[in-house]
């Protein structure tokens, strides 16, 4: 479990190293994989992947992590300030001295962590996703907007007119790609822990697709595996596949 600290006087706040120290320790401890491969990028790119990744896992603990069942709107509400007092230079806790440093050095856009707030949100009010269009949208949000935050560190123009969920990502637009993949990573999740959400009540998987396999809510709390299921299964698994290739 990832502690989110209480705010602390500015005086008392780590300093830069030790901050990126504790991020570099928060990522190699919660994703090893993940890990390993920003060990290829240049110092300050690694680094500030780190700060990015603490602070994505933080906001999905708000609603996925041990203490998820006390998180309310207001909750989130403060994490949005918190954030903006991050993107103002001013950070809070010991975590956020390292992103306030990596917002200097790889100048982004707030947009795509407020969205990703806003992806927690529906986690909050929906526990049902009636198409995949709205999916699509939830995805982008929890997921999509980690490829543009690295996008910024990588060296990525994502600058659009366009709504970031909107964009045609089977162009070769590096930030559609970007933005694809994070989608394709969640679209693998939510398959990965089918069972997990369910026993929470949770169902991901669009009730149109299941509808179209005619498999229902009731089978998917009951575990029940048969040609329906295989056959919905083969349709999820080929849509994560497709958005791997975009």
């Amino acid at each position: 479990m990832l502690q989110l600290p209480k705010s602390q006087p500015m005086r008392n706040l780590a300093s830069r190293s030790k901050s990126y120290e504790l991020c570099r320790q928060i990522t190699a401890k919660y994703s090893k994989t993940f890990y390993l491969g920003t060990l290829l990028m240049p110092e300050a790119k690694r680094r500030a992947i780190w700060a990015l990744y603490v602070w994505c896992r933080r906001t999905d603990e708000l609603v996925d992590g041990p203490q998820a069942a006390l998180t309310t709107p207001e909750t989130l509400d403060h994490w949005e300030e918190h954030l903006q007092s991050i993107f103002a230079g001013h950070p809070i806790d010991d975590y956020d001295v390292a992103l306030v440093d990596t917002l200097e050095r790889f100048p982004m856009d707030i947009q795509p962590f407020r969205d990703m707030i806003a992806g927690q949100q529906m986690d909050l009010y929906r526990s049902r996703y009636e198409t995949f269009d709205e999916l699509n949208l939830y995805c982008y949000r929890v997921a999509g907007t980690v490829g543009l935050m690295s996008s910024a560190v990588l060296g990525v123009d994502n600058s659009t007119s366009k709504a970031p969920w909107d964009q045609q990502i089977d162009s070769y637009n590096p930030v559609g790609e970007a933005i694809a993949l994070g989608i394709a990573n969640q679209l693998t999740n939510i398959l990965r822990d089918i069972g997990e959400d369910a026993r929470r009540g949770r169902i991901y998987i669009p009730l149109e697709d299941m509808q179209r396999f005619n498999y229902t809510e009731d089978d998917l709390f009951k575990g029940v595996v048969d040609d329906r299921w295989q056959e919905l299964m083969r349709f999820q698994i080929q849509r994560a596949r497709d958005y791997y290739t975009k």
